[in-house]
């Protein structure tokens, strides 16, 4: 089964407000194709003194609206391919985030004592949870930290992530 690529809040965020204003005006043309009164009266807008508070408040709610789509346009979102390290021969490549979590995942879970890990991939960190059924703990965050510090190594990414493990014992000591 395929999965849909996921879409970014600003982008969905951009094509609503197109949509409903493009909705607005298909309304109000057919309404005056048709002969009824429309929604948005020109004559009204027209009429209307702008240096008043209303216009105002709703321009300046205008403005900043476009200011959060051009930034929401501008700023680089979540990555969706990680770069990987090129060789002699100048090739880019680059690793999807699914799969550069489930290797991750792959060598965290190898580690011995490791009953079950759980992994966010962000540009610049990887965290890891790790589950076991172990009493004592000790040294297993660093195992695991070893295991993922390997895998980074052989996948080669660009730009190195820091590595976080935390822990988590199904079993108290006492």
């Amino acid at each position: 089964m395929k999965r849909r690529p996921r879409r970014s809040l600003p982008a969905a965020l951009t094509a609503l407000v197109l949509l409903a204003l493009c909705a607005l005006v298909a309304v109000v043309s057919i309404q005056l194709i048709v002969g009824e009164r429309p929604w948005v009266d020109y004559r009204v807008v027209a009429r209307v003194r702008w240096n008043e508070l209303v216009p105002a408040i709703a321009g300046g709610v205008a403005a900043l609206l476009g200011l959060m789509l051009v930034l929401a346009a501008v700023l680089p979102g979540r990555l969706t391919v990680f770069p990987l390290r090129g060789d002699e021969s100048g090739i880019d490549s680059g690793a999807s985030r699914r799969s550069y979590r489930s290797t991750l995942r792959a060598a965290a879970s190898g580690v011995d004592g490791v009953s079950g890990a759980k992994l966010k991939v962000r540009r610049r960190q990887v965290a890891a949870v790790v589950s076991t059924e172990r009493t004592m703990v000790d040294g297993l965050a660093d195992a695991v930290r070893a295991a993922l510090d390997r895998r980074l190594e052989q996948i080669g990414p660009v730009e190195r992530p820091t590595v976080k493990v935390r822990v988590k014992a199904a079993r108290s000591a006492s």
